[in-house]
């Protein structure tokens, strides 16, 4: 299994009905890979309301009810908030569209075909929040998604008052964390730096600075055109919103979903046309995300609150499928491996312990490492987090923890036997 496997595939489970149409961020023409131009985005959505001032604005935003899209879930309304009382006209914004998570293509798939709303959204940040200056941070391998910004801020150069900027992000996953764009803005490395100033205090230029995914401020776009009431109408069973989600693994259409929030795991399956083979388990999240037994979630509704009561993270929007046939202690291993590699190198918990347990948990995968291996592993898991110099290494114990649940007598097996329980083979394989 492979959580990176998503295609470009679009799956839209909403009904065409004239009361669910705005609802989409990617509605129609669904598919296009094409860039949306700027007048095909205002014929179809009208103008961008203007004239809002910075106090209904937010307050929009806070009665909505929607929270960040890019992983930690913060209220968007309160983080402009923040940023509106401690700036007089000189903040800055970042529209966080580095996605370096292995599983996720929704941000660049949003960028890719409805780059004004992005741009939209970051416009009306700083309106909001009281800044001149807006820089889109976007990944550098995501060449569709570059290409899509850089000609929608073109387009609109000649009529904002603002100055907007394309900046490139490196590859990595830990490039798109939000002190690590604005440390790269600053001063080209993409490392994540610890608070001490916060960014609302002092980011990019030493500004107050606003950093905020892409998906979210399409989403404020929205609610500024349609209100808050139709946002918190759109969702399933008393929640409120829609959202993108990544399907991968053992799912019949690979890539991105808007949902309702409220839409179950086997609803969005569903309207990916189901699975493929049976299914064992499922990570949520992304790699800073948990694992779950796929009977214990598939009746689950995406949203972030339930999923929290729960243990479990919405983060950007990622449902990756574990087929019953695959290993998931040889897949864990390779998410492990993978988050040691990614460290950002700046502290012992990231370079050390994330690397001790990404080797363990591979020596345990290949049957090599015994119980007193996966002792070490149990422990140094939960000794990890809270520890490093950024969130990096927490993220990495979550996912791990949540594998010692899942996978608990499958890595019991490994250890005691040397075999894979799931192949029956002396050394696993995924």
């Amino acid at each position: 299994m492979s959580l990176s496997g998503a295609g470009a595939a679009l799956v839209h489970p909403f009904p065409s009905s004239p009361g669910r149409l705005a609802a989409r961020l990617l509605d129609e023409p669904a598919g296009d890979p094409r860039a949306e131009s700027w007048a095909s985005h205002r014929s179809r959505l009208g103008e961008l309301p203007r004239g809002i001032e910075a106090s209904d604005v937010i307050p929009l935003l806070e009665a909505s009810g929607i929270r960040g899209r890019g992983g930690a879930g913060f209220p968007v309304g309160r983080k402009w908030r923040r940023l509106a009382e401690r700036t007089s006209g000189t903040a800055v914004i970042v529209a966080n569209g580095a996605e370096g998570e292995p599983g996720s293509t929704k941000d660049r798939t949003l960028m890719a075909i409805r780059p004004h709303l992005v741009v939209d959204g970051a416009q009306l940040a700083a309106d909001a929040v009281g800044a001149r200056d807006i820089i889109f941070y976007v990944g550098s391998e995501h060449t569709v998604a570059v290409d899509a910004m850089r000609l929608a801020i073109q387009e609109r150069a000649a009529s904002t008052h603002h100055q907007m900027l394309l900046r490139t992000a490196p590859e990595g996953y830990v490039h798109g964390e939000a002190t690590a764009a604005v440390h790269y803005i600053n001063s080209g490395d993409p490392r994540p730096t610890s608070s001490p100033p916060r960014m609302s205090q002092q980011g990019v230029g030493g500004q107050p600075t606003l950093v905020q995914n892409v998906e979210s401020l399409a989403y404020a776009a929205m609610i500024a055109r349609f209100g808050e009431r139709w946002y918190r109408s759109v969702g399933r069973d008393g929640y409120a919103g829609s959202a993108l989600v990544t399907l991968s693994g053992a799912v019949r259409t690979q890539g991105v979903q808007e949902i309702e929030l409220g839409t179950t795991v086997g609803d969005a399956v569903g309207a990916a046309g189901g699975v493929t083979t049976d299914v064992a388990a499922v990570v949520l999240g992304g790699y800073f995300g948990t694992w779950a037994r796929a009977r214990d979630v598939w009746d689950l509704p995406l949203d972030p609150e339930p999923m929290e009561d729960r243990g479990l993270a919405f983060g950007c929007g990622i449902i990756g499928l574990l087929a019953t046939n695959l290993c998931g202690v040889a897949v864990t291993a390779r998410i492990m491996s993978f988050m040691a590699r990614e460290s950002a190198g700046q502290c012992g918990p990231c370079v050390n312990g994330l690397a001790a347990i990404g080797a363990e948990t591979a020596r345990i995968a290949a049957g090599e490492a015994g119980a007193s291996e996966l002792g070490r592993v149990e422990r140094w898991t939960a000794e990890l987090p809270g520890r490093g110099a950024c969130r990096h290494p927490d993220g990495a114990a979550q996912l791990m923890a949540s594998a010692l649940d899942v996978f608990g007598h499958d890595f019991t097996w490994h250890a005691r036997t040397g075999r894979c329980a799931v192949t029956g083979s002396r050394v696993a394989s995924a």
